[in-house]
């Protein structure tokens, strides 16, 4: 499947609007936003939906060609939207580039951020990271629960190969479902 799939530029880009959608949709759950303290504004769901991609963009860093090529046309996808989005907000053309290069800016440290977490294994520095973009600042006891929620989700996307995430989508667990955060997890 796919071989196929990148010789036919049009199959490729509704693959590829197809991820970005259900990455969309997880970004969205309400549980997010009630059961993990994600502020329910633009920006909180900025992070939400920037979150969501940053593990999937992980998921495809580890796994074979053309996953590389996938993820690079999710970041086109992502950033074609937010662009499209801020001159829905009403922002003039000469204001969405500077935007969206700091957006960029931002999406990239905090990709940066959270893998480094991820692969140390450091729950504290993963909620350090979150409680200071995703929920404005607050200490980083706080987003426990969101930390929690965001390995489990790294967890369950690493079982996942390139045929399962571009076939079924990415599988995200219940926000509300996150495991207990007492543990250390180092």
């Amino acid at each position: 499947m796919i071989a196929g799939l990148f010789r036919r530029a049009d199959r490729r880009r509704r693959t590829v609007r197809a991820l970005h959608q259900r990455i969309g949709e997880a970004g969205r759950r309400p549980g997010l936003y009630t059961a993990l303290g994600v502020p329910d504004t633009v920006e909180g769901r900025f992070e939400a939906l920037s979150l969501h991609v940053i593990l999937v963009l992980r998921r495809l860093g580890q796994l074979p060609p053309p996953a590389a090529d996938v993820a690079q046309d999710l970041v086109d996808s992502v950033f074609m939207q937010l662009d499209a989005s801020l001159r829905e907000l009403g922002i003039g053309d000469m204001g969405v580039p500077k935007r969206i290069k700091k957006l960029g800016a931002s999406f990239y440290a905090r990709a940066g951020a959270y893998g480094a977490a991820l692969d140390a294994a450091d729950r504290a520095a993963l909620a350090a990271a979150l409680a200071r973009n995703v929920l404005d600042g607050t200490e980083a006891g706080a987003a426990g629960p969101l930390a929690a929620y965001v390995e489990t989700a790294a967890a369950a996307l690493a079982a996942q190969d390139l045929d399962g995430l571009l076939g079924e989508g990415p599988r995200f667990p219940e926000p509300a479902a996150a495991p207990d955060v007492s543990g250390d997890h180092r």
